[in-house]
């Protein structure tokens, strides 16, 4: 695991790049803040984390799942991760930050243009929330029944 990367993946300077060539400029990997966000606008106010999703326990994501061989090992480890992640971005945001979650998935190629634009569109426009994170909202205070409706 030595050789895994914590910054600079591939889907990071992906969205750095396209995040740049809008106009927008920000620090990377900011050492001040909760979680060492990936992105920080100062002016716009957001934190932008991208995530991979097997290291943070993207649920409901064919990407994210445990491996056979040494099954409790990796669910406390990512359990932890996935943990953390909701304590980091709860503590941003009651610091008045508005804290945006890019999956690895999101990214691929048939979804990406779109998912960059919305993200522009997120941190662009004020108090714009896109329809994912209103659903990962409602997840967060309770399971959806298969109604739409929080149980």
């Amino acid at each position: 695991m030595s050789h895994i990367r914590g910054k600079d993946t591939r889907i990071e300077v992906l969205v750095r790049r396209y995040l740049f060539s809008r106009g927008l400029r920000f620090r990377k990997n900011d050492r001040r803040y909760p979680g060492h966000p990936d992105v920080v606008l100062p002016k716009w106010h957001t934190i932008v984390f991208i995530n991979g999703c097997f290291w943070h326990a993207h649920q409901g994501c064919s990407k994210y799942s445990i491996p056979k061989s040494n099954v409790e090992f990796w669910t406390a480890k990512l359990t932890r991760n996935h943990d953390r992640d909701i304590a980091q971005h709860a503590a941003l945001e009651s610091a008045g930050w508005h804290v945006i979650a890019v999956w690895e998935c999101e990214l691929a190629k048939p979804v990406r243009e779109a998912r960059l634009e919305r993200l522009y569109t997120e941190i662009t426009v004020p108090g714009s929330m896109a329809s994912n994170e209103l659903a990962d909202l409602a997840n967060a205070a309770g399971s959806v029944n298969a109604g739409g409706s929080i149980v």
